[in-house]
């Protein structure tokens, strides 16, 4: 029988999403066990020192899942996926997902809290096939859960050397319209979410939530970004034969989200629940535009050395 005095286990704690959700819970005064690999990494080492307590685990040694979770009365599961050229490994993904389901049922854990992606209405869209087959899963496992579902990050604006997303040579290139508002959220909101459901399961059991924080057309993001930063930058629409060329999740992806008017989260209903969810604006102005810019700096320095 769990208590409010046990650990919370937080996977991919030195990742985005894990590692603002450990930084959440324990700033929020919440114990925190979060699972790594390497307990001498320098991003688990920053969490132990913020007063996590490390589980050394791997997603692929079931029996270490087990060990991580029993004690706790709460997992927060966000599994690593293999990215490759063509796409993600969805069967990899899931495997690791319903590993850690299993082994949170073992250790009768009372609350799993999993974060997928925003739905938009196919079942292989980017990223999708994988975490579909986790929330099926953790629904049917008995556990008392609650599924997340946010759409693309802020923090994506910061992305390097992808072939979608980032910004490179002040240019904004990514599939989705340039007219059309396209939904958002910072990871520190998932986070925020993820601790609302950690504080209050019984009103967050058996809900999925599609999770965003604005809606602005890319256009209006990239001019909004050039005046925070004080660099020029424009958003670039990738045809449909350029997404296609880069491999058939990202095409997919891109007949789709013209297909059902893209992601469709219900923002007045979010902010009910969190009510300083972050804008675009107000994330460039809490940090973003700074990280951005040192990033476009750091380039043209490169690029004049």
């Amino acid at each position: 029988m769990s208590s409010q005095h046990d650990p919370i286990l937080v996977t991919g704690g030195t990742g985005k999403q894990g590692g603002a959700t450990a930084r959440r819970l324990l700033a929020d005064g919440i114990p925190v066990r979060a699972l790594v690999r390497d307990p001498d990494a320098p991003a688990a080492r920053a969490l132990a020192a913020s007063g996590a307590e490390l589980a050394i685990g791997d997603f692929d040694a079931p029996g270490t899942l087990v060990a991580a979770t029993t004690g706790t009365r709460g997992v927060f599961v966000v599994p690593p996926a293999t990215y490759r050229a063509e796409g993600w490994d969805g069967d990899l993904e899931a495997q690791r997902g319903i590993a850690l389901i299993e082994a949170a049922r073992t250790a009768e854990v009372d609350h799993v809290v999993f974060t997928g992606v925003g739905s938009l209405g196919d079942d292989v869209a980017w990223g999708a096939h994988g975490k579909q087959r986790i929330e099926k899963a953790l629904i049917a496992s008995g556990l008392r859960y609650t599924v997340l579902r946010p759409v693309r990050f802020m923090e994506n604006y910061l992305l390097q050397g992808s072939p979608v997303d980032g910004i490179a040579d002040g240019v904004h290139r990514h599939l989705f319209p340039a007219d059309r508002p396209l939904q958002m959220i910072a990871v520190d909101d998932v986070a925020v979410f993820a601790a609302l459901a950690f504080a209050d399961p019984d009103r967050f059991q058996g809900r999925i939530i599609e999770l965003a924080g604005d809606a602005v057309t890319p256009v209006v993001a990239a001019a909004a970004i050039a005046h925070a930063t004080g660099h020029p930058v424009h958003y670039q629409e990738v045809s449909e034969a350029e997404a296609a060329a880069i491999g058939p999740e990202i095409v997919n992806v891109w007949r789709v989200t013209r297909e059902t008017g893209g992601w469709h989260a219900d923002l007045p209903a979010l902010r009910e629940l969190h009510p300083e969810l972050q804008t675009l604006d107000a994330w460039l102005a809490s940090g973003g535009a700074d990280r951005i810019a040192a990033l476009i700096d750091a380039k043209k320095a490169g690029a004049a050395s």
